[in-house]
């Protein structure tokens, strides 16, 4: 049985990390994950697709978060914050989580896309 599971994400603009003349342009996004269903869930691995304002993209697929696998309970929340760098101002994020329930098989939990925007580009 495949849980309901909701992905939340916070952004924010690190400018003390960033370094628009060298076109060095840092972002940490928090993402709060919620197991809504009655079953506990593992996260297992993860793929990003990141694409700036000139198009390029980055592919990113790893193992966990942060370095962790973890198990989300029925009803918990499982928060994390990391990062990335961009080398333009704007960029867009998106992807998926692989899941597992005990034995079953693996499962995607997508992630909205979100917009990377420093304070300042915002109208």
């Amino acid at each position: 049985m495949i849980p309901s599971i909701s992905v939340s994400v916070k952004t924010i603009y690190v400018a003390t990390q960033s370094r628009p003349e060298q076109r060095r342009f840092v972002y940490a996004y928090t993402i709060s994950i919620t197991n809504n269903g009655n079953v506990s869930a593992q996260l297992v691995s993860r793929h990003w697709r990141i694409k700036d304002a000139e198009d390029k993209v980055q592919e990113v697929q790893g193992v966990g978060v942060v370095g962790e696998q973890p198990v989300i309970e029925p009803e918990d929340t499982y928060t994390y914050t990391s990062g990335v760098m961009l080398e333009t101002t704007t960029g867009i994020m998106e992807g998926s989580y692989q899941m597992r329930c005990g034995d079953e098989p693996l499962f995607d939990v997508p992630i909205p896309a979100f917009a990377l925007v420093p304070p300042h580009a915002l109208h």
